[in-house]
């Protein structure tokens, strides 16, 4: 499975970047959701799959801290980019005339820089916040990987300010790109049921079916995880259910992608063409005196 997303996604950024005719602002945003998925699978699995192999499920305190850190710039960046994907849809929809002079190739770079700034800041301010917290010996991290809910839960000194900064965090930088994710999609509906022709309507509705469905798998799922935290046995339902948002949903993102768009489906043929034999190789017979 990471070895499917990883591959995956590289692919995908491949074939847009090799196409020019691609490089227009959504498939810019996608190219860059699928590098962060790269990333966000790659914090967390190989260091699972190691353990796996070695039957040693050690960890040292310095690797949990980096691994919390960068958990938490990748999974946000997933967070913003789908946001500013949205975003791009509703311009593109419900402002088909302005499209290029609003969503200029500087202000979709600057969204992109936005987002690393933004989740790059809060990511360093939770990892400071658990290096100020001090822990007991032989701790057990009830997951696959250093959670920081989990190990906010097993410090031994006091964790208020830490969970004050923590719900801070995710209401902020989870629940605000939810809420305008929703705003942009409920603009986006009532501008299309204004459209007048049936053929319309689809063909709006159809650039949106692909993102629509990555939000929903990965908001879903990240629901999925914070249900499952309030259950008995919390920890390792939340553990089993972390694996569909940093394993599952990257793996998925590029075949929802490839799947439901034509010009995806295209560019990755010519790629592929371009990378493989062009062609028969001739053999010249020449007829010796």
């Amino acid at each position: 499975m990471y070895l499917v997303a990883v591959l995956g996604n590289l692919l995908l950024v491949l074939a847009v970047g090799s196409d020019s005719r691609l490089h227009t602002p959504m498939y810019f945003f996608l190219s860059n959701l699928s590098l962060v998925d790269i990333c966000l699978t790659s914090t967390t699995v190989p260091k699972m799959l190691v353990n796996i192999q070695t039957q040693s499920r050690a960890i040292t305190y310095a690797g949990c801290v980096t691994q919390v850190y960068f958990f938490l710039l990748f999974a946000g960046l997933d967070d913003f980019l789908l946001t500013v994907m949205a975003y791009d849809r509703y311009v593109a929809i419900c402002h088909p005339l302005h499209y290029t002079v609003i969503m200029k190739p500087r202000l979709c770079g600057l969204l992109v820089l936005l987002s690393w700034i933004m989740n790059a800041l809060y990511s360093l301010l939770q990892s400071l916040m658990v290096l100020r917290l001090s822990f007991c010996m032989d701790l057990e991290i009830p997951h696959f990987f250093c959670e920081l809910n989990q190990m906010i839960q097993l410090a031994c000194s006091d964790t208020f300010l830490n969970n004050i900064v923590m719900y801070f965090g995710v209401g902020l930088l989870g629940g605000g790109p939810l809420a305008a994710i929703i705003y942009s999609y409920s603009k986006i509906v009532s501008c299309i049921q204004g459209m007048p022709s049936a053929q319309g309507k689809h063909k709006a509705f159809s650039t949106c079916a692909s993102h629509l469905s990555v939000v929903s798998l990965f908001y879903g799922t990240s629901l999925g995880v914070y249900l499952s935290s309030a259950a008995p046995h919390s920890s390792y339902a939340s553990a089993a259910a972390s694996v569909m948002y940093t394993v599952v949903t990257p793996m998925l993102n590029p075949f929802i992608y490839s799947l439901r768009n034509k010009d995806i489906k295209e560019a990755l043929k010519r790629f592929v063409g371009a990378t493989g034999i062009k062609g028969p190789v001739v053999l010249e017979m020449r007829k010796f005196p």
